[in-house]
């Protein structure tokens, strides 16, 4: 199961990543998304070459056994060497050099393969052991991987939260922190080999392949970072699902409010028919106005009182700043519904609307949807609505 996990991860990295290439010719800096592609197709190609389907299709004799495992390592390293560089090309800019890293990058290569070849290490079975005398280079090859790969995917991680912190709520925020998420798998991932190096210290061999927990968190990674990197391609798609769903939810969420107002002004609710005829979004376009409808209808019995009492209540009642224009507006309503039911208006008919300023659905949905909350649990509101009909009764 964990073979068919990673090799559908592999699959999903290569081909998301070919395709972001495509499409960078057009959208995007090309450099730049060469970094980005290169991550996942390395990060996927080492967990490939050490699958036991690949080991079954080359074989595991010498020399054969250990280059699959240098090959994969040296794989992985490219990752996150090109983890790093598109890390730097996004916040430098795209002409910018990789510098230090790339040095950095090469002399880790250069160092593992001598280290590697020094240590004589060999496959035995499931297993690749050091060579006589040479436990210590193995050893040494192992930590030296471990912490080029903790400095890189951290510098990676880093970059890519802070982006993500600062970008706008949209697709480009999802996508970079699914790269964050991808690269602290890889980080998961890369720290497991210190139990590896523990072993191979004490028995003087260690496991050839990915054990199950490894391979979870590299496909897991391969995966998270190809959504992220293809967001544009498959994000649209999905956010149609998802936008209706939030639509429903609303729709639902401001249903107590609109009840309220459909009580006290029959006439702002036209009969749509059974079920959502237009769409769960049109439905809730219709329950927005249905709403204003009502607080139009309501303006008479509004008492102008009530909001600076309202607000001098929820401050002592610490109501956090930003609920309090909905605890107000919520109070003011709760009032005006019961000078409504009583009979008694504080102003003509025609006394001119304080509304929302011609806000867009979406906006004027959430803001109810504030109003709604506060209506049905704010002691606040309750306060006020019971004196309100404490004063009209008497």
């Amino acid at each position: 199961m964990t073979e068919t996990i990673a090799y559908f991860c592999c699959v999903v990295a290569f081909a998301g990543f070919g395709y972001k290439l495509i499409q960078a010719r057009r959208t995007q800096p090309l450099r730049r998304m060469w970094f980005l592609s290169a991550f996942g197709m390395c990060i996927a190609g080492g967990i490939m070459l050490l699958t036991p389907a690949m080991e079954n299709a080359v074989g595991v004799e010498e020399p054969i056994g250990s280059l699959l495992n240098l090959g994969a390592d040296l794989l992985k390293i490219g990752a996150m060497a090109f983890a790093v560089a598109f890390a730097r090309s996004l916040k430098l800019g795209e002409g910018t050099r990789i510098g230090w890293h790339a040095v950095l990058s090469w002399t880790v290569v250069a160092a593992e393969t001598a280290l590697f070849l020094l240590s004589g290490s060999y496959r035995v079975g499931d297993h690749t052991a050091a060579g006589p005398g040479g436990l210590g280079w193995f050893v040494a090859y192992n930590v030296l991987f471990l912490v080029y790969g903790l400095i890189s995917l951290l510098t990676f991680s880093i970059v890519f939260a802070r982006f993500a912190r600062h970008a706008a709520p949209g697709p480009l925020r999802i996508g970079l922190w699914l790269l964050v998420g991808g690269g602290i798998s890889a980080l998961g991932w890369t720290f497991w080999d210190v139990d590896d190096i523990c072993i191979l210290a004490t028995t003087g061999a260690v496991d050839a392949g990915e054990d199950t927990f490894s391979a979870i968190l590299a496909a897991l990674s391969v995966g998270l970072a190809g959504a992220g990197a293809t967001l544009s391609v498959w994000g649209p798609a999905l956010a149609t699902p998802f936008r209706l769903i939030g639509a429903y939810r609303t729709y639902r969420r401001i249903e107590p409010l609109w009840a309220a107002l459909r009580d006290a002004v029959p006439g702002i609710a036209l009969d749509p028919g059974p079920g959502m005829p237009g769409g769960v979004e049109f439905a809730l376009y219709r329950r927005v106005i249905e709403i204003r409808d009502g607080h139009l209808a309501l303006r008479p019995y509004f008492d102008p009182d009530v909001p600076p009492l309202a607000e001098a209540e929820a401050r002592e009642a610490k109501v956090p700043e930003a609920r309090i224009a909905a605890t107000i507006e919520a109070a003011a309503l709760a009032a005006a519904l019961v000078a409504s039911e009583a009979g008694r208006r504080y102003a003509p008919d025609d006394v001119p609307a304080t509304y929302l300023d011609e806000p867009d659905i979406a906006t004027e949905a959430a803001w109810l949807v504030e109003v709604t909350h506060a209506w049905r649990r704010s002691t606040v509101v309750g306060r006020v609505r019971d004196r309100a009909r404490e004063t009209l009764a008497a």
